[in-house]
């Protein structure tokens, strides 16, 4: 067996950003820190923090008043905003500055007079927030089935946001149909869709290209970039499976002379990536070969609340 794994892979910055913030509010704050939803959407790195005392709820009432709070890196809503004022919340926003990106470009937009149509999944935690900010001036579309019964109030001045953890391909196709439906439709000057997820999914093509028989992704159920590498390498015709540790793997999928692809998605610690190759090198003799496909540098900064030194009482 030959494993062939892919760089770039695993973390991108945003949840590197909000890894460490978490972290930070640790041993700043001391536990109980909350974390309204998953911090990123990763099985792994969610236990581990809460066997390190952090606590996740889904509302802010499950966090007692005056605690502190971190908003997890797919975003909220204005109104989240709100209650945690109204609860006296110390609050740390982890939000990925992507995605506050595209929560700025709504504002602006609507300011500008375009009608928004927003490309995502209703159900994800990012949409959820997004839409949060101008919920009755945005209309949500999550495949081109949606687009004939798509009706926006300025069909003349159409502006397309998308979901930043969508499969390329897949957003492009829905951006087709909706300028087929309202011709003069634009897209920012910068696209929505993350770097990380489109360079993850730039890696599996270039994978593709070597010939694998399968695709191994190292990431959660709840993980939609994740999912979008699996659907990369199915819509060419390759077998994918999306698992969260090496002990998923399934002996049914693998062959003694497969060449089996390994990637991460971008809130997949490396250290599952490791325990894969593991795996296959103990089980099957597999031999690995690293593919660079593109460096990444990209960092982002800290919250001040989390770089100024903390005010000390007197």
């Amino acid at each position: 067996m030959k494993v062939l794994t892919v760089a770039p892979r695993g973390f991108c910055a945003g949840v590197r950003r909000a890894i460490e913030i978490v972290n930070l509010a640790l041993e700043r704050h001391h536990s109980p820190i909350y974390v309204r939803k998953e911090i990123v959407h990763n099985k792994s790195v969610v236990d581990d923090f809460k066997e390190r005392g952090v606590i996740f709820i889904d509302e802010l009432d499950e966090a007692p008043r005056g605690s502190c709070v971190i908003f997890s890196a797919h975003g909220i809503a204005p109104d989240v905003r709100e209650q945690a004022k109204e609860r006296d919340l110390k609050t740390i926003d982890a939000t990925c500055p992507l995605v506050t990106k595209v929560h700025f470009e709504v504002h602006r937009f609507i300011r500008d007079g375009y009608s928004l149509v927003l490309i995502g999944h209703k159900d994800h935690d990012e949409v959820i927030g997004t839409v949060g900010e101008a919920p009755d001036k945005i209309q949500l579309v999550q495949n081109v089935n949606d687009v004939p019964s798509l009706s926006v109030p300025n069909p003349g001045k159409v502006m397309i946001l998308t979901q930043t953890t969508l499969s390329i391909d897949e957003a492009k196709g829905i951006i087709a149909a909706i300028r087929k439906k309202f011709p003069s439709a634009q897209t920012p000057p910068k696209d929505d869709i993350c770097y990380a997820t489109q360079n993850r999914q730039d890696a599996i093509r270039e994978l593709l290209k070597k010939g694998i028989d399968v695709l191994l992704v190292v990431g959660s159920q709840n993980s939609s970039n994740s999912r979008r590498l699996c659907e990369v390498a199915r819509e060419q015709g390759v077998k994918a499976y999306l698992i969260d540790k090496a002990s998923e793997i399934d002996a049914s999928w693998l062959a003694s002379d497969s060449v089996v692809g390994l990637t991460a998605g971008a809130s997949a610690p490396e250290y599952l990536v490791q325990s894969v190759v593991n795996r296959l090198k103990s089980d099957y003799g597999a031999e690995t070969e690293e593919i660079f496909v593109r460096e990444e540098n990209v960092i982002f900064a800290l919250p001040k609340e989390l770089t100024q030194p903390p005010v000390v009482s007197s």
